[in-house]
């Protein structure tokens, strides 16, 4: 059986003060054992006051197994292969560096790993000979499957090694040959061809929307609807109640400035729609794209006042919310679809 464990970069271990993509394991008595998954799952630990900047209350509401999150590298041991990582110390900056750079070697690794499986080859020889020299010329793996894409010949036709071998006379000698195979070459370029394909965009705009006039709730619906009418094929508008008074407007795109339009677009015909009616719409965050990390904590944004919500007893029924517009509203028979 081939061997298809490898780290995906070609340093064993990371630099102190890197943000690196770890997993909990386990939660011990001291600190959290975890595994470094861009280093072949390398375990690491992080002590628990390294997990937050603030008084920790609960270790559960910080840290919980199976997480995959950004840390910052304090100390390696090259020796012992110990390492100590923080949590409390990454900024949001470089969690985002973190996740985007893992995000893009994870699709890499796959491409990797499955071309390896197919000729049943050992994954490391690969990396040596393809994916590292890859990384150390593009800065990014990633970037040399973009353009193997249309001209793989000029990249990988390019790449050689070293191979030593003896000679007749006896005498060790060293020897340039290219670097991939026609069978290996073959497999990856279908399968970058096969993964790489463009991923839309996620284009985000959150506002505030209010109408206290009577029939405020209506009014409120027929500007969602004005908002959704925005949209064409290309870049659909949904727009759903977070808590009232806060909305969310999102489209999918391939086109950023062209998703960035649309909801421009969508929330100036939302904002005529609602004024036609003395309401109000404030934008709180304009139309921008954002990561899966982003989207990711919002999600959890809307988990968490829905839950609160459901706990107010008379929030769905409440007559004098819907005099006032800014009751929750029921998105089930408005014809607006729900995010």
């Amino acid at each position: 059986m081939p061997n298809l464990e490898c780290r995906m970069y070609e340093p064993r271990f990371p630099e102190v003060d890197a943000a690196v993509m770890i997993q909990v394991k386990h939660i011990a008595d001291m600190g959290a054992y975890v595994s470094l998954l861009e280093y072949n799952n390398i375990e690491g630990m992080i002590l628990f006051s390294e997990l937050s900047r603030r008084r920790i209350r609960s270790i559960s509401a910080l840290i919980k197994v199976g997480r995959q999150e950004p840390a910052i590298v304090l100390r390696v041991d090259r020796d012992k292969g110990y390492i100590d990582l923080s949590k409390r110390r990454v900024s949001e900056e470089e969690a985002q560096a973190c996740e985007d750079r893992y995000n893009k070697s994870k699709l890499v690794h796959s491409i990797m790993r499955h071309v390896a499986e197919t000729l049943e080859i050992d994954l490391e020889p690969i990396y040596q000979r393809i994916g590292w020299p890859l990384y150390r010329k593009y800065g990014h793996a990633i970037e040399a499957f973009k353009l193997i894409v249309a001209d793989p010949d000029s990249i990988l036709d390019a790449l050689t090694y070293e191979e030593k071998e003896t000679g007749p006379d006896g005498q060790e000698v060293t020897k340039v040959v290219p670097a991939v195979t026609p069978e290996v070459k073959d497999s990856l370029v279908k399968n970058i061809r096969r993964r790489m394909t463009p991923q839309p965009l996620k284009i985000r705009a959150d506002v505030e929307m209010k109408c206290f006039q009577f029939d405020g709730v209506l009014h409120i619906k027929q500007a969602m609807k004005k908002a959704e009418a925005s949209g064409n094929d290309k870049c659909p508008v949904k727009i759903k109640l977070v808590a009232p008074p806060l909305y969310v407007l999102t489209t999918q795109t391939l086109d950023k400035e062209q998703g960035i339009s649309v909801l421009t677009d969508a929330i100036k015909a939302c904002t005529a729609e609602i004024e036609k009616y003395k309401g109000k719409l404030v934008v709180k965050e304009p139309p921008r794209a954002v990561s899966e990390r982003e989207d990711k904590l919002f999600l959890e944004q809307i988990d968490s006042l829905m839950a609160q919500n459901e706990e107010v007893d008379g929030d769905d029924d409440s007559e004098e919310e819907e005099d006032t517009g800014m009751g929750d509203v029921d998105l089930t028979n408005t014809g607006v679809t729900a995010y």
